[in-house]
């Protein structure tokens, strides 16, 4: 948990979703509307076309930025980007890990749409994806660091350049993980994901040169056409280490409020990991640990985001430019004495991800409670760029809100996660045991159970967590913010426990299963008889 309690900006009520005017298919209980025919939000004050620039730290937690109310946090580029920006509270993404989270934040699409619910699966040419419809808007779609959301054959007509840095591997190879991990060595013992291995020079670090080749975008002489800049960090994401300057610049000591490791009526995968990582055997002081090294390892993230910030000032691009921070899902960092994430971890710190968006002629220094889904991001985006997705989808774009309107009230975010074994294409081989991978997905394949398939919604009300194979969770937010005392299947409870099964239903059969635009004939196709000739005349010809 944050530094700073949750039931700051969390104590709010509201559990039905609204069907928006554009998706007239969709029951009115239940929306999670498709904007393929939602004509683009427009301000006199919004220049259209605008330049968008995607500013995506991996394994990014909202409640250890200072702006989302942490006490202890150094965040202040954060905190500056805040004060000129539009800030949603409670951002959620559709998948706890990394792969999974993208291909739905580039769609607009639940994972269980086409099936992206592993590291296994990414956007492939047959399937949509933001970066082509903005190619086909007539933006440059540049793309530095890290992959983990397209197939490799969709990059050529998807991105217009991805090799803005040959010191960046832009595409990441199979199995490998982060950069950082490919070159910190493993410890022995607990499998805490502090690394030994302490970066040197920040500027010599990989994400650094993410930012290199965004100076170089922004630098440009000016073109006709508008560009699209996503800048794919590995950081924080474990290893647990930061690099010379922010090492050591949080406190363990001052970590309070961590969530315990032995909470009642939890999923099972929780006990597993503990006991697996041997982090049943440490201290709270190696938790309190873990916390401050990953604040200082997002403190390098803070500071690259001040790089950014000062280039698009200092190359004349503050008001033609829309920034958007984001993050593909949380970590543990701490939290339940655990580190890293789980593919069915439908825990708050991993779900809950910071969304910042700095429009030109939108408001500034606002706050939107109201719950959003990261693939809002697709369909803000588009609407800046004056496009028009060419798939249905159910993303909702938020410029009503970065124009000043409220958020819906009745919103819910939904997340999906975890496998089967009826599916083993999505499990991960195991690693060596020197990997920092080879504990998490060992017990993945020695018990399945522990990641099988979970579905959740939150709403500013309740979180209802639906797991068919494992312990199912219920949370009542107002009394209850940090989800410490599941309530599942308390008499007291049951009805709007119930209501929130309905909705989440309700929701699967709403969005599951999307039919393609192009459509096929429903007659026999037909034959087009070839000539047939005497097989003399050919003997002759060849003779």
């Amino acid at each position: 948990m944050s530094d700073l309690s949750r039931r700051d900006f969390l104590g709010r009520s509201g559990a039905t979703i609204v069907t928006g005017a554009t998706a007239p298919l969709l029951g009115a209980e239940d929306q999670s509307s498709s904007n393929i025919a939602t004509p683009p939000h427009r301000h006199p004050a919004v220049r259209s076309r605008q330049n968008i620039v995607c500013f995506m730290p991996d394994e990014l937690r909202a409640d250890v930025l200072s702006c989302y109310g942490n006490r202890i946090a150094k965040m202040p580029n954060f905190d500056r980007l805040a004060q000129q920006s539009v800030l949603f509270e409670e951002c959620h993404v559709a998948y706890p890990i990394c792969g999974a989270s993208r291909c739905s934040m580039l769609t607009g699409w639940p994972t269980s749409v086409r099936g992206h619910r592993s590291q296994m699966y990414f956007l492939r040419p047959d399937e949509p994806n933001l970066f082509r419809e903005l190619r086909k808007a007539g933006y440059d779609v540049f793309w530095a660091g890290k992959n983990d959301a397209l197939a490799a054959r969709a990059f050529d007509d998807s991105v217009t350049a991805w090799d803005l840095d040959k010191k960046l591997q832009s595409v990441s190879a199979p199995y490998a993980g982060s950069a950082a991990l490919r070159k910190a060595v493993k410890p022995p013992g607990p499998l805490t994901f502090i690394s030994d291995t302490t970066p040197g020079d920040r500027r010599q670090e990989g994400d650094y040169h993410v930012i290199e080749a965004a100076k170089g975008v922004l630098g440009r002489r000016e073109t006709d056409r508008p560009f699209f800049l996503f800048l794919a960090l590995t950081s924080p994401h474990p290893p647990y280490n930061a690099p010379e300057g922010f090492a050591g610049l949080h406190d363990p000591a001052d970590v309070t409020n961590l969530l315990p490791t032995n909470l009642p009526r939890r999923p099972r995968h929780l006990e597993r990991m503990l006991q697996a990582y041997g982090l049943d055997t440490v201290s709270a002081d190696v938790y309190r640990r873990i916390r401050a090294t990953y604040l200082d390892k997002t403190a390098f993230v803070d500071w690259m985001l001040g790089e950014l910030l000062e280039t698009i000032e200092r190359t004349n691009h503050t008001t033609d430019t829309s920034l958007f921070v984001l993050s593909d899902h949380g970590d543990y960092a701490g939290d339940f004495g655990l580190v890293e994430k789980w593919p069915s971890g439908m825990e708050h710190c991993l779900t809950h991800v910071p969304l910042i968006a700095r429009i030109p002629g939108g408001k500034a220094a606002c706050r939107v409670a109201e719950p959003i889904e990261l693939f809002d991001f697709m369909a803000t985006t588009l609407d800046l760029a004056g496009a028009k997705a060419s798939h249905t989808h159910f993303a909702r774009s938020l410029m009503p809100q970065i124009l000043g309107a409220p958020g819906d009230r009745e919103r819910g975010a939904f997340t999906e996660g975890g496998f089967n074994t009826y599916e083993p294409q999505c499990f991960e081989p195991v690693p060596a045991r020197d990997s920092w991978y080879y504990e998490r997905l060992r017990l993945q394949i020695a018990e399945p159970e522990t990641v099988s398939r979970v579905a959740a919604i939150r709403t500013s009300e309740y979180t209802f967590v639906s797991r068919p194979q494992g312990m199912s969770e219920f949370y009542l937010i107002k009394d209850d913010p940090e989800e410490r005392d599941n309530r599942f299947g308390e008499k007291s409870c049951l009805t709007v426990q119930h209501s929130a099964e309905q909705r989440l239903m309700q929701w699967y059969v709403n969005t599951t299963g999307i039919a393609p635009f192009n459509r096929d004939p429903r007659g026999l196709p037909e034959i087009v008889p070839m000539p047939e000739f005497p097989k003399h005349t050919a003997d002759r010809i060849l003779d």
